[in-house]
């Protein structure tokens, strides 16, 4: 593994515990970071995702990380973002209308409106061509909503929660899954570990 820093973003939201202790485990060099410069200098970038899309803009606003995370992005650094870390790649939500996301990629992101709300538990996803650390396997999802890319070849894999619906995507240095990998015990942990060792 690289020696050199992978940042977790904290925006005082998130799951920033399960996540250093995957990374512990894999023997990763890492910091839990809202500083700007951080994010700046790392080597690759983690954005956990737990709590309310509104949440996470305003937070993100108020410790002034917007731009340097969309620059960041835009710099073609290893960017990986998880739940709610998905939803925020987004233009808008519908948990919350009147708020934009960080709009680094075009499409909304949509409520269930069958089946008990939020999904919690175990779930089988089917990987697409566009794929580079993903493999046809069960992952731990909790969520009620769920992204609509508007450009669908970034979709990098699938799931069904009484309809299919976007489980991850995958777009140059970009790579972004709704579920939570560090909860998905031996499958999330290949998934990093390929992740950080292709990064």
């Amino acid at each position: 593994m690289s020696k050199e820093n992978t940042v977790i973003v904290d925006y005082d939201a998130g799951n920033l515990k399960s996540i250093a202790n995957m990374l512990n485990f894999l023997g990763e060099n890492f910091l839990i970071s809202s500083d700007a410069s951080d994010i700046k200098n790392a080597k690759r970038i983690i954005f956990p995702g737990q709590g309310h899309f509104r949440q996470a803009v305003e937070n993100l606003d108020r410790k002034n990380l917007i731009e340097p995370i969309k620059t960041a992005i835009k710099d073609g650094k290893p960017f990986l973002g998880i739940c709610l870390g998905l939803q925020i790649l987004f233009e808008k939500s519908e948990e919350a209308p009147n708020f934009e996301g960080l709009s680094v990629l075009k499409g909304n992101v949509k409520k269930f409106q069958k089946g008990k709300v939020p999904q919690i538990g175990w779930n089988k996803i089917q990987t697409t061509k566009n794929n580079s650390y993903l493999k046809d396997e069960f992952f731990y999802f909790v969520n009620s909503f769920y992204v609509e890319p508007e450009d669908k070849t970034i979709v990098s894999s699938t799931a069904n929660y009484n309809i299919d619906f976007c489980a991850s995507i995958q777009k140059d240095n970009l790579t972004a899954v709704q579920f939570h990998p560090e909860k998905s015990a031996n499958a999330g942990m290949d998934f990093f570990r390929l992740w950080i060792s292709k990064t």
